[in-house]
Parts: C-alpha cells; sequence; structure tokens
C-alpha cells in the first residue's frame, strides 16, 4: 500500500494511507537515501510504500523518490543534518520584529536553505496589531528589501484571523511548510487555518522575549480547503548544509542576477577586480544587509554549514 508520512516521531510514523485510513508504521530494517547522513531516514511529506503486519502495525520498505527536501544542522554530532520535511510546495517563513526578533541573518540562512533544495518561500509577518508606528516603518523597509530580492510577503494577526484568507489562498492544494522562531506564532496561524485543529500555544517569555517550544515533532495536517499543512517545532538557528562555498552565492538571487557582468565568470564577490556586485553595494542598489549576510555565510571557520 502507498501512503503519506504526516508525522514524524523518531521511532514511530504516522501513515495516511491512499485508502484515507491512517496506520502507525515502523521502518523495515536500515534506510541509506543518497549517502545523505542525516538523523532521520524518513520525514514528513515523504511517499511511502508499507505492508500491515499480523501485530496491525505498517512496516515501511520503500521511500519514493523526493521531489526535494529541506534539512538543518543537527545537534546530534554524530550526524550530518536532519531532514525538516520534504516534498513541499512552498514553504512559510513567519517572522516577527519583537517578542521575539527575527534577524534578517536568519531569514536570509533560510532563504538560501530553500532555494538550495528548489522550494520558493513567501514571508509571513506576523503580530502586525503590535507594531507601534516606527514598527511599521521597519515592516515597510523589510517587506521593500525581500521584495528587491524576489520574495513575495503577507501580512497577518493570526490572532485576531487578519491576513488569512490570502494564506489559505496560497495553500489551497499544495504542500505547505510552516517554519520560524519559538513564540512568532506558527500554531496560531494554524488553528487559523485549521478550524478546530486546536494546537497548543504559549506565550512569550518576558524576561527571555523569547517563546516556548510547543511543536515537539513534525506533523502535517490537512486544510479544509484541500492541501496539507507541514508544522514544524521552532528553531533558533538554521545552519546550512550541502552548499560548496563557490556557490554560495547563487542563492542571492539579487547577486546572482549580476554575475554575467563581473569580470571573472567565477567571481565570488570578495575582493575579485571588476566585482558588478561588490560595485552594486556600494552605490545601495543591492542592500548592503544581504551582502553583509552573504560574507557572514562565506567566511564561517568551517564553510557555511553550521548553526
Amino acid at each position: 500500500m502507498k501512503g503519506l508520512v504526516i508525522k514524524s516521531t523518531g521511532k514511530w510514523y504516522e501513515v495516511f494511507g491512499d485508502d484515507n485510513q491512517q496506520y502507525v508504521c515502523q521502518i523495515k530494517g536500515r534506510f541509506r537515501l543518497q549517502d545523505l547522513r542525516t538523523t532521520n531516514p524518513i520525514s514528513v511529506g515523504d511517499r511511502v510504500r508499507f505492508e500491515i503486519d499480523s501485530d496491525g502495525f505498517g512496516v515501511i520498505d520503500i521511500i519514493e523518490d523526493r521531489k526535494n527536501y529541506i534539512i538543518r544542522k543537527s545537534v546530534n554530532l554524530s550526524k550530518e543534518a536532519h531532514i525538516v520535511a520534504c516534498n513541499v510546495d512552498r514553504a512559510f517563513l513567519v517572522v516577527t520584529l519583537e517578542r521575539p526578533r527575527t534577524s534578517t541573518g536568519f531569514i536570509d540562512r533560510f532563504l538560501v536553505t530553500a532555494d538550495t533544495y528548489n522550494i520558493p518561500v513567501t514571508l509571513i509577518f506576523n503580530k502586525i496589531d503590535e507594531y507601534d508606528q516606527e514598527q511599521m516603518e521597519d515592516l515597510e523597509w523589510m517587506e521593500d528589501l525581500y521584495r528587491f530580492c524576489g520574495y513575495d510577503s503577507l501580512r497577518t494577526d493570526a490572532l485576531h484571523g487578519v491576513g488569512i484568507p490570502a494564506v489559505c489562498g496560497m495553500m489551497k492544494d499544495k504542500i505547505s511548510m510552516i517554519s520560524g522562531h519559538s513564540g512568532v506564532g506558527k500554531s496560531t496561524l494554524i488553528n487559523q487555518l485549521v478550524p478546530g485543529l486546536a494546537l497548543k500555544t504559549a506565550e512569550v517569555s518576558d524576561s527571555h522575549n523569547k517563546g516556548k517550544h510547543t511543536t515537539t515533532f513534525a506533523e502535517m495536517h490537512p486544510l479544509p480547503d484541500g492541501g496539507w499543512i507541514i508544522d514544524t517545532p521552532g528553531i533558533k538557528g538554521f545552519g546550512l548544509v550541502d552548499i560548496p562555498k563557490e556557490e554560495l552565492h547563487h542563492h542571492f538571487p539579487e547577486m546572482f542576477r549580476l554575475l554575467p557582468e563581473c569580470k571573472f565568470h567565477n567571481c565570488l564577490h570578495i575582493n575579485e577586480p571588476g566585482c558588478a556586485v561588490r560595485k552594486a553595494v556600494e552605490e545601495t542598489s543591492i542592500p548592503p544587509e544581504r551582502y553583509q549576510s552573504y560574507l557572514s555565510m562565506y567566511n564561517e571557520e568551517e564553510g557555511p554549514y553550521r548553526v
């Protein structure tokens, strides 16, 4: 039987079968996927084949080819990475300017990682009801910054349902992933998208200005109008994996489109003469903040692979 993995808890997997029934499954033996060292051989979003054993549990014996996946550096030092989700049509990164603040550096790392695995991203600026005039100006600046780089964005006040119809429209009949720091309102947003789901939510800590983890494992939920949404645990950092240094700039669209204008076809935009990107940064036609993010990732001691 074929099915879709909708929840992964490490050892057990919940699979939504093609017969519209849900099964609790385990892995048969040991899997080795594309020589990718990961903490989880099967991820939410995987299409699998399984059989039902004599105890009524499913046994997964085949994982179908993935069209994409998104991974991050694992906290388990014996492994290279953790697969967050796979077969994703679009990722939605929930961003807040305060309580907690999402830095542009974090956003850029997420965008680079998603682009590496061919996953389009939409930014969701949440909690807009809490912003004063100065914060609204900051929000407009960030919207303009990422619009210039080729990324679209939405505004939401998930607590009061503002902006939810626009999000629903983009997710209809798609497999969408929600990500972001703990406390940005992911669970509240999903509760609006899937009425009756009642995911647990928590207040942001006043003392640390950080959110509390309310999602422990990645899990998929069916959307009322068609499609699936993948809820992921809040993440503090997003290390880059499997991105060679010399290809890092390929994942900054505003920089990559200027490469043909550079003197050297393999220009890394660091200190090469005749670099069109550095000239554009000096003229501020490329946002300096994005260039600094690029340099930060490029100059990490072990390459762009650390959280």
